[in-house]
């Protein structure tokens, strides 16, 4: 755990950054595409690989899709159950981003620690070297803070351990590795087996339409940030959650958490992906019925069912990127390229 030193620097870092207002939001700054042949940058910023040969598998895993891969110097580092100290794992995002080799920053995995990196990173060298920053789950405690306090558009999608099937690595090419606009974020097909589509079914909360730029990730991580000058900004945006391993009073807590925060007062539209493997013991409301009781009455679109997050067939979703979301369609459509 943190000894007094440690600890006593990372407080110390927090006051300093609780001190300044969250900053306004700024410019929106595409990254350039990726594209096969590029180099990327494997990082971990939050928990420690279990064994190392999982972060060779993910690298291996970019190398497959084309890329040349450069880790991390401390990817490896083991601290508890972070990879490595706060600022080490800050120092290899700052470092990827100041390095004009590299092209995009790919995170090994999320877990917990993110949010501990955060009064380290150099907004001001992220916002003048923009590069593709891409993760989901833990490493939603980066995405948005980066998008907020830079204009950058960061990515909520597949980390370097992740599962890329067919539709995975096709959503990637397509967001990520393309300048044009991806358009509709369809579900995964249908198993073949199924005579209607079981498992990939859009539920409408509210009716309507609406467009607005993406924000939003894992709603664990969002919630955490309430009250910090990281806090996410939900006004005149599609704000899109998922979450996994929680019991669905958790999901309610959190989601009442926001609401009395005010993220969903002015938001242009709502979308909540999955809750995987999220479980209950003895009387509970459905996830239906907490969506449905949390948004069914606001005056603005709002679906569930999207494939994006703890699964293994995940959209890419661009924070910062402007998207139409039509309830009574369920559909969420993307009108602008992600990427330069």
């Amino acid at each position: 755990m943190l000894n007094r030193r440690d600890f006593a620097r990372l407080s110390i870092a927090a006051a300093a950054a609780t001190a300044i207002a969250p900053s306004p939001q700024k410019r929106t700054i595409k990254p350039k595409h990726l594209s096969a042949g590029d180099t990327v940058g494997l990082v971990a910023p939050a928990s420690a690989a279990f064994e190392a040969d999982e972060i060779q598998f993910a690298k291996e895993q970019m190398e497959a899709i084309g890329f040349k891969v450069e880790i991390g110097p401390h990817a490896f580092d083991k601290w508890g159950y972070f990879a490595g100290r706060d600022r080490d794992r800050a120092d290899d995002i700052n470092r990827m981003f100041a390095d004009d080799r590299i092209a995009g920053v790919v995170c090994y995995t999320g877990g917990w620690g993110s949010p501990r990196v955060l009064p380290y990173l150099d907004f001001d060298l992220i916002a003048r070297k923009p590069k593709v920053l891409i993760g989901y789950s833990d490493i939603t405690a980066l995405l948005n803070p980066i998008h907020q306090r830079t204009g950058l558009i960061t990515f909520h999608g597949p980390v370097g351990g992740s599962v890329f099937d067919e539709y995975t690595l096709n959503n990637f090419r397509r967001v990520v590795m393309t300048g044009e606009p991806a358009g509709a974020l369809e579900p995964p097909p249908k198993k073949p087996a199924d005579l209607v589509d079981r498992t990939n079914r859009i539920i409408r909360l509210a009716p309507g339409k609406a467009s607005g730029p993406l924000v939003g990730g894992n709603l664990t991580m969002v919630a955490s940030l309430m009250g910090t000058p990281y806090e996410i900004d939900t006004v005149g945006a599609i704000f899109f959650l998922e979450d996994v391993d929680e019991e669905l009073y958790r999901i309610d807590r959190m989601l009442t958490q926001l609401a009395l925060g005010g993220k969903f007062a002015r938001m242009a539209g709502f979308v909540f992906g999955r809750c995987t493997r999220c479980t209950f013991k003895g009387p509970t409301f459905s996830l239906e019925e907490i969506l449905r009781d949390r948004f069914g009455s606001l005056s603005v679109p709002a679906i569930s069912g999207l494939s994006f997050g703890h699964l293994e067939q995940k959209l890419v979703m661009p924070i910062g990127v402007q998207a139409t979301l039509d309830a009574d369609a369920g559909t969420l459509h993307l009108e602008e390229a992600a990427v330069a």
